[in-house]
């Protein structure tokens, strides 16, 4: 499932907010990411909503990748620096190896426009056959961020999954 027909890549979201997953706020981060997925061509298979605990998040991470079930997993929430936000260290947890220059890049293009960003802890990195990127929580956030790396993503999976130019 992770290619679906014509060469559109499969992607899931997760958005990662205590908040969210209490009903006490609606996720508006997440389909902001799927939005932008969509028309960049990718099929969006599923989006979840959890809160701020490492395991679970680790667990949904590996599942998509361990399963072949999705290219791409994005998550969002969870990357500051407040007690709570642990998104990092649950990626972390799963990743076979981390690509610092998708993450730096994020942060690059956002500190220009908001000197917050430099706090940001943000990964993007792979499992298996699966490219993982974390984006902050923020609507804006998470589409400034997904902005800045959306035009290596496809080459990324694609290189990922043996194809063409790696």
């Amino acid at each position: 499932m992770a290619k679906s027909g014509k060469g559109t890549f499969t992607a899931a979201v997760l958005t990662v907010s205590d908040a969210g997953a209490r009903g006490e706020r609606v996720d508006t981060a997440g389909p902001a990411v799927a939005e932008l997925l969509r028309g960049a061509g990718f099929e969006v298979v599923v989006q979840t909503l959890l809160p701020d605990e490492p395991e679970r998040i680790s667990d949904q991470l590996r599942r998509w990748a361990d399963d072949d079930a999705v290219a791409l997993a994005v998550t969002t929430g969870g990357t500051g620096i407040s007690p709570r936000d642990r998104t990092p260290e649950a990626t972390a947890a799963v990743l076979d190896f981390r690509i610092d220059g998708m993450a730096e890049a994020m942060r690059a293009a956002s500190l220009a426009s908001l000197p917050a960003a430099m706090l940001s802890r943000a990964l993007a990195g792979v499992r298996g056959r699966m490219l993982i990127v974390n984006l902050p929580g923020s609507e804006r956030g998470a589409r400034e961020n997904l902005a800045t790396v959306l035009p290596v993503l496809r080459h990324a999976i694609e290189q990922l999954r043996g194809g063409a130019g790696h």
